[in-house]
This record gives C-alpha cells, structure tokens and sequence, in this order.
C-alpha cells in the first residue's frame, strides 16, 4: 500500500514538525503504574499506530494528552509547545474520540453535532454539514442516533471529532465492535482525512493487521513502557523473508537443517513449523532433503515477517527480560 507523505504546514512563518512530544510522562495508581517514562513523537502529517494489549497504557496516555487525567511527572509538548494550565487552548486544536462515542439517542445526528458545535463556541452551522459529508453520512442527518449502527456511530464520532477542523485527530481503538465492512469503510476514512485534509492521526488500537493498513509510524507499548517507535517503511526493511515449513517432526527437522544443510540461521515457530531466514533460493532442496530423510512436509513457502510477528518477538524479548 502507498503511504501518506508527510505535509508540512507553516504556522505564521514558523515550520513546524511535531505535532506532540512527550517526555518520560508517567501516570501511577497507587502502587500501580498504568505508563512509564513514555517518551513518544509524532510530527505533522503522520498516521501514528499505538499499538499495545489491552490493558497496556493507551487509554491512560490519550486522557494525558488530552488532559482528562493529570499525569503523575513528565511533560506534554503539543504543536511546539509545552502543554501548561496557561495554554489550554492547544487543546482545541486537536479532535478525539475516546472508546466509544457516547450520543443523546433520542436526538438526531444533526442535533447532537449542534450541541458540540455550541460547545466548543462555533457560529456557523455549516461545519455540522461538512463534517457529516467528509465522513459520508450526510444522508442520515436528520435520523435518530439509537437507530444508528455500531458502524455508523463511529463515523457520527469522527464527524464530531472534526467538526472544529482540527489539526490532529487522536482515535482510540476506532474499529472496536465494527464488523469487517465497517472496519474498511473506517480505515478508508482515516486515509482520505490524511491525504486531503492533512490531519495528523495518533489511532490507538490493539488489532495490529488494521494499523498495519495505515500507519506511517508505530509505536509498541507493552505493560506502560513504550518499547519501540518506528517508522513502518523501516520495520519494512527490518522484516525478513523466510521460508516457513510445516512438518510433521519439528526436532527431527531442525537436526536434518544443521547437519545436512549446515542451517543455523532458523527458528520453530510453533509446534511442528519451522522458519528458515537463510537459504531462500534453495527451497526445493531444502524440501527433497528434508522428505529424502522421512520428515512429512505439509507446507514450503517464501514469506515475510509480519508486524504481528514483530510485536510479538518484541513483547516477548522484554517479559523475559524483565
């Protein structure tokens, strides 16, 4: 999939790249600590995936950032600047959506952007009709939220998001309920939002084949601790092609790959699979030796490391090293 560029936009003569920076934010409950020392950047123009398990700290940072929750120690800079009790007003530049979007069901679409319109002190009316065309719901403005979809509250959530133009929308787990077509019609939204709007996206979300769709950059944060920030053409690179073997004798397999093909470079990934990183252009020989020896092969093929994989092995790295 082509990636969004990055738009780079100028704030009264000033280039400005980042959109929010954290430093060693941390947010304790008691004895528990919910983030730790989470230093995250994301600059302007960027589809930013915050990946993590359930549990994992994303919605405490999100109410940190957004300054629902006050962060034990650490700082918050967004748009350049350090986010203080002075200037709040930093905050009106950005769009949210927590969880799920709560609505008054008994009132319309329309109705309920309104009430957000009045609130955040917006005169024209005509954002309530953009915002629902943007996100392509302009049909049902007139229609009564409880009878809306899980799908459609989404969008409806995302419309109030950007009602007030913002210039970073942060989304926390957006497709959570959505069934396939609604998680496509989402993930499209997000895309053009980017592209034609240049809105910056931090997309919190623990389903990683969707971030895998979007993002330009990913961050991993595992039990409060953010373990990796990168940008996804380079976890690209860092990936490996592999040859995955499905066998019938996982330990007999692995002793024919060193002592018959001199294999080291190889991993069992599962019960009875196999990844060799080496060797590629081999893969009918690796298959005939390893039958030649009694060792079934139910599957041979060239893949790739997935971002499932990689948040796995990185995950599990650190809960061993802990």
């Amino acid at each position: 999939m082509k990636r969004i560029i990055t738009i780079i936009k100028n704030y009264g003569g000033i280039k400005m790249d980042y959109i929010l920076r954290t430093y060693n934010l941390t947010k304790e409950f008691k004895k528990f600590s919910a983030v730790k020392n989470l230093n995250m950047s994301i600059k302007q123009g960027e589809i930013y995936g915050f990946l993590g398990e359930n549990g994992a700290g994303k919605t405490t940072t999100i109410r940190m950032i957004m300054g629902l929750i006050k962060s034990t120690s650490g700082e918050i800079e967004l748009f350049s600047e350090k986010e203080t009790k002075q200037n709040r007003n930093l905050l009106q530049r950005i769009g949210c959506m927590i969880e799920y979007p709560g609505f008054y069901p008994n009132l319309t679409a329309g109705e309920n952007l309104d009430i957000h319109r009045r609130m955040m002190g917006m005169q024209d009316k005509e954002c309530i009709i953009e915002s629902l065309k943007v996100t392509g719901i302009q049909d049902v403005k007139d229609k009564k939220v409880k009878e809306f979809s899980l799908g459609m509250k989404q969008r409806l959530g995302i419309a109030r998001a950007i009602l007030h133009h913002p210039e970073f929308l942060i989304l926390d787990e957006p497709t959570n309920g959505l069934d396939p077509s609604g998680i496509k019609e989402t993930r499209e939204l997000i895309l053009d939002l980017c592209k034609t709007k240049g809105i910056t996206f931090l997309i919190s979300s623990h389903i990683l084949s969707e971030i895998q769709q979007m993002a330009t950059k990913i961050g991993i944060i595992h039990k409060g601790e953010l373990l990796e920030e990168i940008e996804y053409d380079e976890l690209q690179r860092r990936n490996r092609h592999y040859i995955n073997i499905k066998v019938n004798n996982d330990k007999k397999a692995a002793v024919i790959l060193e002592q018959k093909l001199h294999i080291r470079d190889y991993v069992v990934w599962g019960k009875n699979n196999l990844r060799v990183y080496e060797g590629l252009q081999e893969a009918s020989r690796i298959n005939s030796i390893l039958i030649s020896n009694d060792v079934s092969v139910d599957e041979l093929c060239v893949k790739i490391d997935s971002l499932e994989d990689y948040f796995l092995k990185l995950t599990k790295n650190k809960h061993y090293n802990v």
